[in-house]
């Protein structure tokens, strides 16, 4: 199985984490937002020195490609690539969003909960004001609608939750939340981590599916917001 490393900067909660394919050895996480950029590197060095393994002996270091922070993401990112570019190693990234509806299948594999086969998951990442990154998924994960900026209204998701259930994750679900309830849609409060990476990065594995180490960029999906310029 190969060894791979994880890190995952791209919301308010971050984490590093080293697995053998999906086995997670160990896993490391923050709720410091602003502090990410000091996390990763000690919290990596608690991951090895708790591990039997060395960093040289990695096969790959993956990372969340976005949507997320701003600076998050390319915090994570240039972390990520360092280590690729110090030790020779490919390099996985990973929609942030499909990390979020990993978490809700594991989830329900925790709680033993079978959902129905239609069921579309759509996890939230908060944005400004209104606004939540988000992206449309079925329960095998396959993706039905690519990742966008939404300004959240009593009609977001109109036509698709009355055809099929909804699940709604993540930081931005609470402003869906209070302009929509319908008996098909439900809310789940869970927070994401590296471990949910692991599972998506260990398949991307599999697949040899690697990233351009020399052009990779973090999927912002809009331009980066600044309080000094015009909305």
């Amino acid at each position: 199985m190969p060894l791979l490393l994880h890190i995952d900067t791209a919301t308010a909660h971050a984490s590093v984490c080293l697995s053998e394919g999906a086995t997670i050895l160990g896993l490391v996480e923050s709720d410091e937002q602003k502090n990410h950029a000091s996390f990763i590197q000690p919290a990596i060095q608690q991951l090895m020195a708790n591990s039997p393994y060395s960093l040289n002996q990695l096969d790959a270091i993956a990372v969340t490609a976005g949507p997320g922070s701003y600076t998050g993401l390319r915090v994570g990112l240039a972390s990520a690539k360092g280590i690729c570019y110090a030790l020779d190693k490919p390099l996985i990234m990973v929609n942030t969003l499909e990390v979020m509806a990993q978490a809700i299948l594991s989830h329900w594999q925790l709680t033993q909960t079978h959902p129905d086969l239609n069921t579309l998951l759509c996890p939230m990442i908060d944005a400004r004001r209104m606004e939540v990154f988000t992206a449309v998924y079925n329960i095998f994960l396959d993706e039905l609608e690519a990742p966008n900026a939404l300004i959240i209204d009593v009609h977001a998701f109109s036509s698709a939750r009355y055809n099929h259930p909804m699940v709604f994750s993540g930081s931005g679900q609470s402003k869906l939340a209070g302009v929509m309830q319908h008996p098909n849609t439900s809310y789940l409060n869970i927070q994401h981590n590296a471990s949910h990476l692991a599972i998506r990065a260990a398949i991307a594995y599999q697949t040899r599916h690697f990233a351009n180490l020399a052009y990779a960029e973090p999927l912002y999906v809009k331009a980066f917001y600044h309080p000094s310029k015009p909305a």
